[in-house]
């Protein structure tokens, strides 16, 4: 779960989760994903982005009012 404080949603808290995600993505994805990259001749970072940011639909939000 991540904890948010409702009224710090901005752009620093933003980039934070994504790169905690990107991160999330790499150690559990990396060798699949760098694999995809090498048969496919693909950008790696441009790839472990786009599945962060599919992964933060995957968290649990808390929200602190």
């Amino acid at each position: 779960m991540v904890y948010l404080n409702f009224t710090d949603l901005s752009e620093e808290a933003q980039n934070r989760l994504l790169e905690n995600s990107k991160k999330d993505v790499e150690r559990k994805f990396g060798d699949a994903i760098r694999k995809y990259v090498q048969e496919n001749h693909t950008n790696f970072e441009t790839m472990i982005e786009e599945e962060a940011i599919r992964n933060l639909y995957s968290y649990k939000f808390i929200f602190n009012v």
